[in-house]
Parts: structure tokens; C-alpha cells; sequence
């Protein structure tokens, strides 16, 4: 008698914490989830966090600045700005009152002396590196934020892979987030 009422308290203390678990579930920080949404998606770490979802966190905690954030570059800053109640800044790595954002790279693979070993493929966080193990390698520029984590120690030989200036265009880096362009077409 006394295992059957330890089994039905078992079962109905269960049966509570289940229901408790699926009624008051919280998915996350939802301004978390607003300020990721900002983010390029990139995660090419060029903010010194390993993706776009731990540098929201570091925003949302208010332990990270605005500015960090090449790919998704001023459009992004002040959406994010906007989004958090704080001034904007200058760019990482601008001077302030400059008018320029940082110059834009791209990868470029040296084809002559590509082994074909497949470690900046295995390093590039946005797939912008194609190839196969022992055969060459190309760099797709529209997709290369050069976040330079292709570069050496990454690549053995030297001078294989390299950063080039490329001329931005709007469609290739002015990443903007669907709230920045519904702004801009609302004013």
C-alpha cells in the first residue's frame, strides 16, 4: 500500500513539474534575441566574441561596446544604438569625428602556392573559401567579410592568403538588418 502512494505522489509531483516546466518556460533574454536579430550573422568574431549571438549577450549585459561590429558596420551601430539607448560611437578603430568606416577586405588565395590543405576552408566562419583537400582554393568575395581568420597561423604557407582593399558596393557590404531598412524606408 504504502509503494502505491509513493508511486502516485511520484507520478502527480511529475505530472506538476512537467506542466510547470512547458507553462512557465523562458526561451531566453528577449533582448537577446533584438539585438541578435540587428547582428550580420556573420560570425566571423571580428567583435572579439566567438559569433553574433554571444556578442548580443555581452551588449544585452552591457559588458561590450556598440562599435565592434565591422560587417554589419555604421547602419548597424546606430541601429544597435538606438535599440540599447546609447550614444553612438565611431567605429572600432576610427578615429572620432572620422567620416570613413574601416577599409573593407577580402581574402585572396595565391593559387600558384595553395596546397590545397583545407585549413582556412575549416576556419572561415561564413563558408566564403571553396575547394577540395589537395587540390586549390578560391576565396567567394561576396561572401568574405575579412575577418582575417583564414590568415596565418591558420595557412602553412607563407604568403598563400592574403588581405586585398576592395571597394564597397551596396549589395556586397552594407549588410543591413530588416529593422534598419524598415527605418530608413519609413523616413
Amino acid at each position: 500500500m504504502d509503494i502505491l502512494i509513493m508511486t502516485a505522489l511520484a507520478l502527480l509531483f511529475g505530472l506538476g513539474l512537467g506542466y510547470a516546466a512547458i507553462r512557465f518556460r523562458v526561451e531566453g533574454d528577449p533582448m537577446v534575441d533584438k539585438i541578435d536579430a540587428l547582428l550580420p550573422q556573420t560570425q566571423c568574431g571580428q567583435c572579439g566574441h566567438p559569433g553574433c549571438r554571444p556578442y548580443a549577450s555581452a551588449l544585452a549585459e552591457g559588458s561590450a561596446e556598440i562599435n565592434q561590429c565591422p560587417p554589419g558596420g555604421e547602419a548597424g551601430m546606430r541601429a544597435l544604438a538606438d535599440l540599447l539607448g546609447r550614444e553612438p560611437l565611431p567605429m572600432a578603430g576610427m578615429m572620432e569625428g572620422a567620416t570613413q568606416e574601416p577599409t573593407l577586405m577580402v581574402a585572396v588565395v595565391n593559387e600558384s602556392t595553395c596546397i590545397g590543405c583545407t585549413k582556412c576552408i575549416q576556419a572561415c566562419p561564413v563558408d566564403a573559401i571553396i575547394g577540395a583537400p589537395k587540390h586549390k582554393h578560391t576565396v567567394l568575395e561576396d561572401y568574405c567579410t575579412g575577418c582575417e581568420l583564414c590568415l596565418p597561423p591558420i595557412c602553412p604557407v607563407p604568403d598563400c592568403l592574403t588581405l586585398r582593399e576592395v571597394k564597397p558596393t551596396i549589395s556586397r557590404w552594407k549588410w543591413q538588418s530588416p529593422l534598419v531598412k524598415e527605418k530608413e524606408q519609413a523616413a
